[in-house]
């Protein structure tokens, strides 16, 4: 059996809520890629910089938690031709975490004068230490069995 990969995926507050409540997950505006990247069994924590996607209110936490389905990349029709590409996910109730309390603790974080550029990426792979660590706030009492 594989062990399971840890993703980051970088998305507004309002656009992770509605990936949560479909239950999919989506990256970079929506492109296939990110997504092909990840398999069923793996892992996959949001990261919100902002509350909203056309809005400045900054969020600047970790906002859901979820585990990759045994389902294909699917293409969907949004209208207005946008096309994008979503993953199905079981995501699982958490709490916010802000990320700032964290700086100097994630390792994926190399620089922490310039924390926020890792995010730029929209989606990475996560080191498993530091998505234990998160899990494990995100989820309070609520444990993984990794």
């Amino acid at each position: 059996m594989r062990k399971p990969r840890y993703w980051v995926a970088v998305a507004s507050c309002d656009h992770v809520r509605t990936g949560v409540e479909g239950g999919f997950a989506q990256a970079c505006h929506g492109k296939a890629a990110p997504l092909r990247r990840m398999e069923p069994g793996d892992w996959v924590i949001y990261y919100s910089p902002r509350r909203h996607f056309e809005g400045e209110e900054p969020c600047q936490a970790f906002t859901a938690i979820g585990r990759v389905e045994e389902a294909p990349v699917e293409q969907v029709d949004q209208g207005g031709g946008f096309k994008p590409f979503r993953r199905a996910v079981a995501f699982l109730p958490c709490r916010e975490v802000p990320i700032r309390p964290w700086l100097g603790r994630l390792s994926f974080i190399e620089d922490v004068r310039r924390w926020g550029y890792i995010f730029r990426r929209g989606h990475f792979e996560l080191p498993e230490q530091d998505f234990r660590q998160l899990s494990q706030e995100m989820l309070g009492e609520e444990q993984l069995h990794l």
